[in-house]
C-alpha cells in the first residue's frame, strides 16, 4: 500500500505512537554512532529522525514508495539520502548499511519476504536488520477500539487482521522465509494521551490508511455512528491509548 497524502496528516493519525515506537525500535537495532543506517519506507521520517540524532544526517538513507512522504522526508531533514523506491528493489549497494529498518511498513510491502531479502542485500554481514509491527492479531494497535467498532456497525469492511506480520509467529515466519539468521523477537509497549474525544477522532477523518479510507467511504449516518459509539466507550477525554508492537531483528 502506497499512502499518498500529506505527511503532516500521516502525523496527524499516527505519527504520534511511531515516533516514540521508532526510538524503541532504534534502541533493539543497537543503533549507535559510526554506523550507516537504512529507514525502509521512512513515511515522514518517524524513524529516520532518530536516526540522524544518532548517526548525522550523512550517515542515514531512506525509501518510501509515497512522493509526498518522500518529499516530506527530505525537507525534515536535509543532507538523508532520501529516495522514492519500494522495499522490494532499493536504489543502495549491496553491504550500503550496518542497520536496516522498517517501522510500520512490512504489513503494508507488496511482497514482504522480498523486501526483507532486499533489505538484507544491503546490509553488511554481521549488521541488524528490523521489522516492527503492530499487534493487528491481538487487537493491541492504536486504531484497535475503530476496527472493533467497525466490525459492528460496517461489518463487510474488512479489517487489518490477515495482513502479513500482524502477529508475533506470522512476522517470525517472514523472516523464516526470507532465510535471516539469529531470529529475535520483542515487544514495544507506547502509551499516547490524547487530551479529548474530538482531538482523538479526527486522527482517524485524514483518509490515511486502510482505517482512514474505511472510514471515509462510510454514509455520514454509519460514520457519525461509529463515532458515537466510540465516544461512549471511550468517554470525553483525556484517553490514555496503549498500543503493542512486535519487534524482529535478524542478521543477514
Amino acid at each position: 500500500m502506497s499512502f499518498n497524502v500529506a505527511g503532516e496528516a500521516y502525523d496527524q493519525f499516527m505519527g504520534r505512537y511511531s515516533g516514540p515506537l521508532a526510538g524503541e525500535f532504534a534502541d533493539w537495532l543497537a543503533v549507535q554512532r559510526g554506523q550507516r543506517a537504512l529507514d525502509v519506507g521512512c513515511g515522514p521520517g518517524a524513524l529516520t529522525g532518530h536516526l540522524v540524532e544518532r548517526l548525522g544526517a550523512d550517515a542515514v538513507g531512506a525509501v518510501d514508495p509515497s512522493p509526498p512522504f518522500v518529499e516530506t522526508c527530505r525537507q525534515r531533514f536535509p543532507g538523508v539520502d532520501v529516495r522514492r523506491s519500494g522495499a522490494e528493489e532499493m536504489p543502495f549497494a549491496d553491504d550500503a548499511f550496518d542497520v536496516a529498518g522498517a517501522c510500520l511498513v512490512v504489513h503494508f510491502m507488496h511482497d514482504p519476504v522480498a523486501g526483507l531479502l532486499e533489505m538484507a542485500r544491503v546490509t553488511r554481514p554481521g549488521g541488524w536488520i528490523g521489522a516492527a509491527v503492530w499487534d493487528l492479531v491481538g487487537n493491541r494497535a492504536p486504531m484497535a477500539t475503530v476496527w472493533s467498532v467497525l466490525a459492528e456497525v460496517a461489518a463487510e469492511v474488512p479489517d487489518e487482521h490477515e495482513l502479513p506480520g500482524g502477529s508475533a509467529s506470522r512476522l517470525e515466519e517472514i523472516f523464516g522465509r526470507a532465510g535471516l539468521q539469529e531470529v529475535e523477537l520483542s515487544e514495544i509497549e507506547v502509551t499516547v494521551t490524547h487530551p479529548s474525544f474530538e482531538e482523538w477522532w479526527s486522527c482517524y477523518l485524514q483518509c490515511v490508511g486502510p482505517i482512514g479510507e474505511s472510514i471515509a467511504a462510510l454514509d455520514p449516518a454509519r460514520r457519525e455512528q461509529v463515532r458515537a459509539t466510540c465516544r461512549e466507550r471511550l468517554g470525553p477525554g483525556p484517553i490514555d491509548i496503549t498500543a503493542t508492537a512486535f519487534a524482529a531483528r535478524a542478521r543477514p
